[in-house]
């Protein structure tokens, strides 16, 4: 069976209302190509094991892109929440045990992350991932759409966007402010859960 993306959970980041409109558009854009993609790779499901390598090698660039992009804008809207709804509050527990072990202290962990992320020649993502083999926290980025597991091995925990879309119009090209901000709205409960599931 053919599976199709959906945007269904997909949690919005507050925002004007023209900046979250472009942010779902852009959202949208990633699902519909790679479901549009598979139509072309699989127009008959049942058939699957009759399809064409050649096609599939041609239009992997845009899977990837589009479908990783699906995949991280979907971590990213649920790695975020109101302020009102406990978001930037990390509670003592497992994460925050985890993260003072391998950063020594969740100040430690942003200003690592920040400069990190912040020098990612154009556009891409910095990600908080859990290193199943290693068993340890660990910071990376990844350009453009690329999915962190696929790029790095790693289970993402907490992404951060870092195309322009994601901060332009309230921060303009100040991406280091947009770093230090976008940590008040971390929704913790949500990377804590998702670390819990990859240990």
């Amino acid at each position: 069976m053919v599976p199709s993306l959906s945007p269904e959970g997909s949690r919005r980041m507050p925002a004007p209302p023209t900046r979250l409109q472009a942010a779902a558009c852009s959202h949208r854009s990633r699902i519909n190509v790679p479901n549009t993609l598979l139509v072309i790779l699989l127009p008959e499901p049942s058939k699957q094991a009759k399809g064409n390598i050649d096609a599939v090698i041609a239009l992997q660039g845009a899977i990837k892109f589009n479908g990783g992009g699906h995949v991280n804008h979907s971590i990213f809207w649920q790695n975020l929440c109101p302020v009102s709804e406990g978001g930037g509050v990390l509670q003592q527990g497992p994460l925050s045990d985890a993260i003072t072990a391998e950063f020594g202290s969740l100040d430690a962990l942003q200003t690592k992350f920040n400069a990190t992320t912040a020098a990612i020649q154009g556009s891409g993502w910095g990600w908080l991932g859990y290193d199943k083999v290693a068993g340890k926290l660990k910071i990376a980025t990844c350009a453009n759409q690329d999915p962190l597991q696929h790029t790095h091995g790693l289970v993402p925990l907490l992404g951060i966007d870092v195309w322009e879309h994601a901060y332009y119009l309230q921060y303009k090209n100040v991406r280091p402010e947009y770093l230090k901000q976008i940590w008040g709205i971390i929704n913790w409960k949500d990377v804590e859960c998702r670390y819990l599931a990859a240990k």
